[in-house]
Parts: structure tokens; sequence; C-alpha cells
């Protein structure tokens, strides 16, 4: 059973296609967005040699001219040296204002996709056929692009749309149950800062932790609601000047962990459910919600088979430095999203350096 999100925003808008085996119909979706026929499919080899085929196939069938670049997989190669190595192919094929840059893959592909099409002849366009659970949920929605620094994570990007995103959920038949347990931390999120009822959803499934355990209507269902809610923010702040920052929630200390152990130690959905269970620790000490929610949000991280807690070897006070380099910091001090009930979150700034001490030593690995 296919659905349609439409996002809308100020300058643009465009359609989230959910739609179960049909990625071989992904070119037919494109030929309605008067494109130009030039195509360059940007994935990395593990996913191309699964889906790379397929798609081209669906492209040449829709009368696009296709080419493609495999990028490695992982953090490590989210940098300015690999979007080079993107713009020489561009350049070599004689990629137009019209043509368009295809990202196959995670959130990795999709995010250095994205940033190459906004800055190759200052915005060509880009289409996101996301492969992971995170890309489908999170990271290919609302146009966020961007690269690594290494002091930061994303440190380096733009905002820019996609002129679709195509979701087929069986692609996740494929994918790593590791970084499946990483999307579902997404997922976790949505329902604690937005969705009561994707929360209770979450809730009434008996295990979290790999496709087989979930129904596929009820995936279809998950996916669709983290979507949508994803959506809702992002159509009311497209460039995070005030309530997509709730978007965030879990990140601040989650990516303080994640440039600390050099993006390869912890993926993102793990760093961002610990930095779920610090927030909601760290709420609970600010007196902000109760106990018992927080301990409703651990058991769906523990249900997802998602970490709480992180190496001791990693010092509060390395993490404490690394909140003040993220990307939301504003006039030196450190935002936090903490919640206040299951759905619902505030930004809170200036949350004192022994409240959040005292909760890093708490969560750490005894």
């Amino acid at each position: 059973m296919s659905s349609i999100i439409d996002v809308t925003l100020p300058h643009t808008s465009y359609n989230i296609v959910i739609s179960p085996n049909t990625l071989e119909d992904v070119g037919n979706h494109l030929t309605s967005l008067q494109l130009g026929k030039k195509i360059l499919v940007i994935s990395n080899p593990e996913v191309f040699n699964h889906y790379g085929e397929t798609v081209i196939n669906s492209l040449n069938k829709a009368g696009f001219k296709v080419f493609y670049h495999l990028i490695p997989a992982g953090e490590t190669y989210k940098t300015l040296e690999s979007i080079s190595q993107v713009y020489d192919v561009v350049l070599k094929h004689r990629l137009e204002r019209s043509s368009t840059l295809l990202a196959l893959g995670g959130g990795v592909i999709g995010d250095m996709t994205g940033f190459a099409a906004a800055t190759w002849l200052r915005g060509i366009n880009f289409v996101q056929v996301p492969t992971s659970l995170l890309a489908m949920v999170d990271a290919s929605i609302g146009g966020k692009t961007g690269v690594n620094h290494p002091q930061g994570k994303n440190l380096i990007g733009a905002f820019y749309q996609p002129r679709l995103v195509f979701i087929d959920p069986m692609v996740l038949k494929t994918l790593p149950i590791r970084e499946f347990r990483a999307g579902m931390a997404e997922v976790i999120k949505y329902g604690v800062i937005w969705d009561q009822d994707l929360f209770q959803q979450l809730e009434a499934e008996k295990k979290l932790d790999s496709l087989e355990n979930i129904d596929l209507e009820v995936m279809d269902k998950i996916i669709t609601k983290s979507c949508q809610a994803k959506v809702d923010v992002v159509s009311q702040d497209e460039k995070e000047a005030g309530i997509r920052a709730i978007l965030n929630y879990g990140h601040t200390i989650g990516h303080a962990l994640e440039s600390l152990t050099g993006y390869s130690q912890i993926n993102h959905g793990e760093a961002v459910a610990i930095g779920m269970a610090a927030a909601g620790k760290i709420a609970v000490k600010l007196g902000m919600w109760q106990e018992g929610k927080t301990e409703r949000q651990d058991d769906l991280i523990k249900k997802a088979a998602l970490p709480s807690t992180f190496d001791n070897k990693l010092k509060s006070p390395e993490i404490l430095d690394s909140l003040q380099l993220d990307k939301k910091v504003k006039a030196g001090k450190v935002r936090f999203i903490l919640p206040t009930d299951i759905g619902q979150v505030e930004i809170r700034e200036s949350i004192s350096s022994e409240v959040i001490t005292t909760v890093l030593e708490e969560i750490k690995i005894k």
C-alpha cells in the first residue's frame, strides 16, 4: 500500500512517496518532474551491489542518460575530499543545471549528494532514494545537507531541498541489523518529541530490534508516521530558526560522542540513543518530567537493542568541551532539547555544567 506525503515550504514543495516493492518504478516517478536527461547516481559499493542495477535500469527505461559514482561506506568518508571527487565526475559527464544527482543509500550518501547538488552550478536537481531506516525517516527529509569537519559533525553544509524522496521499505531487508537499530533511534525520537500515538505504538511492539520482529504493515505505518512528524516540523521552520531545533533531541550529546570517537566506534543512531537517555535524565533533574516517563523512553531504547550508556574511556570534561563546537550553540550557550511529556519537548539553554556532568557520570559504563 503506497502513501504520499506532501512537503510544502515557502519556496518549494515536493513529495515523499512511500511505496513497498516498487523500487523498479522510481524512473516513472521522476518523469513527471521535468528533469534534464542526465542523472548521476551516487551510492556506496554495498548498496549499489544490491540496488544499483534496478535503479539504473528503471531510469534508463524512463528515458534518462545515467552515470554512477561510488563512495566508500561510512562517516569517515563524509568529507570535502569526497565531494571534490563527485565534482570531478560531474564535470567529466558535463552535467548541467537541468541535470540531477540521485542519492541511493543511507544518510551519509544523502547528505553528501545533497551538498554536491547544492553547490554545483549553484544548485542542480537532487533526488533522494534512501535505503536505510535512518535515512528514510530522518536524513532524506528536510533539506539538510553537508559533510563533517574533524572537529564536528556536519559543520560544513547547506539547506537544499530534494525534488523527490522515494522510499521502498522493502529494501530494509538487506540493511545490516546494526543500521536498522540506528534508524529506530530516530523513530523513538519522533515519539518523544512530537507523536504520542507513535510512542504508544512502539510500546505495543514486543521487539524493535530487527525487521524480522516487526510486522511489515506495522513497519510501513511506523515509517509513514515518522516521516509525517518530520514534515510537520520542517514545514513550520525550514531553516531551523525556531521549532525545527526540536528534531535535535538526543543529538547534542550524541554528536559530541560521535566526534570524540572519530565517527567510527559508535554510529549516529547509537549516539542519539545515548543522547536521549542523557536528555531524559537532565529533564528529570530539572523537574521538567517524571522519572517514570524517562523509564518508558529507556525501555524503548532497550527494546531496539540500542545503548543508553557510553564508554568510560571518554571523560566528562572532553564531552563538555565538544558541546561548545555543536552547530546549535547560540551566543556561546549550548541548547538542549528536553522532554516535558510524551510527545512534547522544550528548547532550553544555560543548563549548568554540574547537571550535565552529573548525568554523564550516571550513564557511563561502570
